[in-house]
């Protein structure tokens, strides 16, 4: 008997997948909220798990608890962990099940993290030469449990979104992410502040945890696709096409603008002399302009009024417009607009390119798809603020800034130049 496509309520995941029942890649019918929300949280959890741990890391430096060198190299093995493993277990999603490799992921982030707690209280590594190899290795397993958990997720929204939805469900989970990024050093540092370093690790399990129980509840199985024998030569083709690469350098951009405006618009302000509550809600205007955008900017691509060549041309627009405005005119006028104009084209830009993506890519090889382009998001993610740090260590932080605003540019031309994909162009 043909295996049938998985339905909310059914909890199976086979390993292969046969007859005319599994060559459809999603659903007839839209998916339920039910089981898009844990899929956004699963995103919520790598994004505010990335940021807020960086963040206290960079606080336990300040206080002399670890050295810039440790600081360094625990902010590098995360990133490490990701660029190197999400092609990995995209691929694994393809092959197993997207819900098995985010299940898996998701659990061993919870446990990892709690793990790390538990050695910092009782083996009393909370401080001096041992919390700097605990916290890297607990870094380097959380890294490779977001490597899991982040490309499998986003492949089951593309196939649960796919028949004209990709962009508005993507639109959702964009959203999701952007809140994390942004939660991540605010939620985090109050953590930090009240409780101390080794709480923040309790929170980041709880918080895994609850969303691993989350998915296994209300999120179905969804069967592997057939798939034909793929060469590396065919994965090389596929990956360098520009079907790819325009989206993939779009998302590596929107990621390192949102990366370098949590990090160095409160630079700003701290050194116009404003209090870390007025930074804080400057990028909190940023959160919340990015998430109320997404999911309409998505929602209009899906209705074909709204382009892949249009959506980026904008949203890279807008965020050259935002860091120029930060870096030429002081004030927390100036700033609050600057985050705002900022989460508005991270917002136009994000959901599209992951449509365009996720439209461009064989549904047998989604999971291989986002985890490859989840590669350049990371390189954005480090990247941006590298960048502007560099450039304001030589000069100043408006310096970086504008810089940034260069570089996003010429990826802006480069994404609307030339012939575009169709499924990326015609309504869906």
């Amino acid at each position: 008997m043909a295996d049938t496509p998985a339905q909310p309520g059914d909890r199976r995941e086979t390993t292969a997948a046969s007859g005319p029942a599994a060559d459809a890649p999603a659903p007839a019918a839209p998916p339920r909220r039910a089981v898009l929300l844990p899929l956004y949280a699963a995103g919520f959890v790598t994004a505010f798990g990335s940021h807020a741990v960086a963040t206290g890391a960079g606080a336990e430096t300040g206080s002399g608890q670890l050295s810039v060198l440790t600081l360094g190299l625990v902010l590098a093995v995360y990133d490490g962990a990701e660029v190197l493993l999400k092609p990995v277990f995209g691929s694994l999603a393809d092959r197993w099940g997207p819900r098995r490799v985010l299940l898996g992921g998701l659990a061993a982030f919870a446990v990892v993290s709690v793990g790390y707690a538990l050695i910092a209280l009782v083996a009393g590594v909370s401080s001096g030469p041992g919390s700097a190899v605990a916290l890297t290795l607990a870094r380097l397993g959380q890294g490779a449990a977001a490597s899991a958990f982040s490309p499998a997720a986003g492949a089951m929204v593309g196939r649960l979104g796919s028949g004209g939805r990709q962009g508005r469900v993507f639109g959702s989970y964009g959203a999701w992410k952007g809140l994390g990024y942004t939660a991540g050093p605010l939620l985090g540092g109050v953590v930090i502040t009240f409780s101390g370093f080794t709480a923040l690790f309790v929170l980041l399990a709880a918080v895994a945890a609850v969303v691993t129980v989350w998915v296994a509840v209300a999120v179905p199985a969804l069967p592997p696709l057939p798939r034909q024998r793929q060469t590396v030569a065919d994965l090389a083709r596929r990956l360098g096409a520009p079907e790819f690469l325009r989206p993939t350098a779009a998302l590596a951009g929107t990621t390192a603008a949102l990366a370098t405006a949590v990090g160095f618009l409160p630079a700003l302000g701290t050194a116009a002399g404003l209090s870390p509550i007025v930074t804080g809600a400057v990028v909190a205007c940023l959160a919340l302009s990015s998430t109320l955008v997404q999911p309409r900017a998505g929602r209009a691509h899906d209705r074909g009024r709204l382009s892949a060549r249009t959506a980026l041309a904008a949203g890279f627009a807008l965020m050259v417009g935002g860091f120029v405005l930060a870096a030429t005119i002081p004030g927390i006028g100036a700033l609050v607009a600057s985050a705002v104009v900022l989460g508005l084209g991270v917002g136009v830009a994000t959901p599209v390119a992951f449509a365009s993506l996720a439209a461009s890519s064989p549904p047998e090889r989604l999971g291989q798809t986002m985890g490859s382009a989840e590669v350049g998001r990371e390189l954005g993610d480090a990247g941006g603020p590298l960048l502007v740090g560099a450039v304001a260590a030589a000069a100043s932080i408006a310096a970086g800034l504008g810089a940034l605003a260069a570089v996003l540019a010429v990826v802006g031309i480069a994404g609307t130049v030339g012939r575009q994909a169709p499924s990326a162009e015609a309504p869906h």
